[in-house]
């Protein structure tokens, strides 16, 4: 019966993917219902804490794109690539990486796939280089974010979860995820610096420019930010939303800053993700009225739209799995936990494949995590390996990695003729595998 349960996740995992994010939380619900219904199932419990802290995430930075706090960033990205067009192999990652790490989400990344390219191809670098890492660096920085999905929804499981070893709040976790990530873009970056043939002596590329159709579309025209200019609420919008970010890291360094509540003498402090939801309500709404944002446009954004739909997958996954899981903790405790606290690599092996079947960051953390916990599986082995949450760039199948291609007009981002060879696979790899370790050694110094 557990391995025909299993099989029912199972495919409603690979059914949902194919129909992305929305598809695979709705179709979550038939697992749920087949479980519950069929098998005779409790249900378990939807991840609330996590949907909520999501929502107010989502809702101040769809605010901050609609102020036009996103394109400020982004020009001031760009400008630090042109002035140094020779290293945008190294350059162009970090500055995704930080992008993403600043809003909270990767989606950040289609605005500079053409500056890129362009600041590439007219430096006569193979523009595979710089873009194929810089999508892998924007989905990176997720995990060094105080305001991405995956990290508010990892601290609220730990939160919940606490009573093996030390508590681990978003400063603890981000001491590690930030360098950890870092260090994994840059290797790849670094990597990626001499892949693929020069163009010069590229055959295929050379054999493209004969054709002064195919070189005009090639070379193109310019694509640019730097002639743009944004109203000054564009800028409050942005600073706005520094400082909300900055009152997360306060209070996540300094918990005596958190009021307390409950009986006299067992007085404990408010919950940081109680605090996390209110700081991005107060941001989002500060930015809605001193900025005078269209409060109509809002969820028209793509950063809107996208939350929503990660709301959804994390809803219908993280119910779907726990509902399993709990109904059979006792079994799977048994047979598994020695493995797992002995080997808490095997968690991050887990956790790196179900987020390739799930191809997202937060729904792997939000199915995976709790499991981790109730397993005993040290936290800080946890936030270890948190890097191993992003594993959906195995197949190119992920919107990020589809419009990188679709930007490269010169055609070396690509998928190779076997699928699982194409562009994004080496520096993705480098870069999870660097994460991992330098997590796990940052950990043992630190924690």
């Amino acid at each position: 019966m557990l391995s025909l349960q299993f099989l029912v996740i199972l495919g409603c995992l690979l059914l949902g993917t194919r129909f992305g994010g929305m598809g695979l939380g709705l179709i979550s619900g038939i697992g749920l219902f087949i479980l519950t219904f069929v098998f005779g199932i409790e249900p378990g419990k939807p991840p609330i804490d996590v949907m909520l802290t999501i929502l107010a995430v989502i809702a101040c930075a769809s605010v901050l794109q609609t102020a036009g706090g996103l394109n400020v960033m982004m020009k001031v990205a760009e400008r630090v690539l042109r002035r140094h067009p020779a290293y945008i192999t190294i350059l162009a990652p970090i500055t995704t990486w930080t992008l993403t790490i600043l809003c909270g989400t990767g989606h950040v990344v289609y605005t500079m796939f053409p500056i890129i390219y362009d600041i590439s191809i007219k430096k006569g670098i193979r523009p595979e280089r710089p873009m194929a890492v810089a999508s892998i660096a924007s989905q990176m920085g997720i995990g060094g974010s105080p305001v991405s999905v995956s990290v508010v929804s990892m601290v609220s499981i730990l939160a919940a979860g606490h009573g093996i070893g030390k508590a681990v709040g978003i400063l603890d976790l981000l001491s590690i995820s930030i360098p950890a990530t870092f260090f994994g873009v840059l290797a790849a970056a670094l990597w990626s610096m001499n892949r693929g043939t020069d163009l010069d002596k590229d055959q295929e590329f050379q054999a493209k420019l004969q054709d002064p159709e195919q070189k005009e579309y090639i070379y193109g025209a310019t694509n640019t930010l730097q002639d743009t200019v944004f109203p000054k609420e564009a800028y409050w919008a942005t600073w706005i939303f520094f400082a909300g970010i900055l009152g997360v890291v306060l209070l996540g360094s300094f918990p005596s800053l958190l009021p307390k509540f409950g009986a006299v003498g067992k007085l404990k402090p408010m919950s940081m993700t109680l605090a996390i939801q209110m700081i991005m309500l107060i941001a989002g709404a500060v930015i809605m009225m001193v900025c005078k944002v269209n409060s109509r446009e809002v969820s028209k954004g793509p950063v809107f739209q996208a939350g929503m739909v990660a709301i959804v997958s994390v809803f219908g996954v993280a119910w779907m799995s726990d509902t399993f899981f709990q109904s059979h903790f006792e079994l799977l405790k048994s047979t598994l936990a020695g493995v797992v606290a002995s080997k808490p690599w095997m968690y991050a092996i887990v956790l790196f494949l179900v987020s390739k079947l799930v191809n997202s960051q937060a729904a792997a953390v939000a199915a995976i995590a709790p499991m981790g916990v109730a397993l005993g599986v040290d936290p800080k082995m946890m936030v270890a390996f948190f890097s191993a949450s992003y594993g959906y760039f195995i197949l190119p199948t992920y919107p990020s990695d589809l419009a990188c291609i679709g930007f490269d007009r010169s055609g070396t981002t690509r998928i190779g003729k076997f699928i699982i060879n194409h562009s994004f696979i080496m520096p993705g790899l480098i870069g999870v595998i660097v994460g991992c370790a330098v997590g796990y050694i940052l950990v043992k110094v630190m924690m």
